[in-house]
């Protein structure tokens, strides 16, 4: 989950050295938060403990993070699916486009990259300050839907049809993120398509 602030232009440039090296950075420090709150539990973990098992300040983890709970809410996935949505033929259906370009995001995950979703999801269901913020910045990626939505259609974010479809995915995926908590040896990303193919066709009962 990131902020997406402005969409990004069609065919900007990829991210420099700089860039990579940031991520590179990010990735590396939540990857050892995930570790040791699965070592010894979120609440006993400490910012310093994962500043120190990163291999750097303080001061760096939270030029990275706001806070301990962002290391658990943070992924790159949004500007990737945002991405791979654009390259999608003119014509498709924005929900068949997103299916397509959520396969391939999260298609792309490595084994270890799925344990480590698992893990975050598990956690934000399961720490309440966590499930909290997680419900508080739902906003965010609402209204990146939206603005996908009306990039393709050619309609405004703040058409009402534009808002309807961008809140059905977004509880469409919502509801998925439960389910997928409750049952340890589901796919996300088999369970996330079928419920979007669902949708795609109009929510039928």
């Amino acid at each position: 989950m990131q902020s997406p602030g402005e969409l990004s232009s069609p065919g900007a440039a990829p991210p420099g050295l700089r860039e990579r090296k940031k991520a590179r950075t990010r990735a590396a420090i939540q990857r050892h938060a995930l570790r040791l709150f699965r070592q010894q539990g979120y609440d006993e973990t400490t910012v310093s403990q994962i500043a120190e098992a990163a291999e750097v300040s303080e001061s760096t983890f939270f030029r990275y993070f706001p806070s301990k709970e962002d290391v658990v809410l943070w992924d790159d996935f949004d500007p990737r699916v945002i991405e791979a949505f654009r390259e999608q033929p003119p014509g498709t259906r924005p929900v068949h486009a997103l299916r397509v370009a959520i396969r391939a995001v999260l298609g792309e995950l490595t084994p270890e990259q799925q344990l480590d979703l698992r893990e975050r999801m598990d956690l934000m269901l399961a720490v309440p300050e966590l499930r909290t913020n997680m419900l508080e910045q739902m906003e965010a990626p609402m209204r990146l839907f939206a603005q996908m939505l009306a990039e393709r259609s050619g309609r405004r974010p703040d058409d009402p049809a534009v808002r309807a479809l961008a809140g059905a995915i977004m509880g469409v995926s919502i509801a998925t993120m439960f389910a997928f908590a409750q049952d340890p040896d589901a796919d996300i990303l088999v369970m996330l398509d079928e419920a979007l193919a669902y949708l795609d066709a109009g929510l039928p009962l």
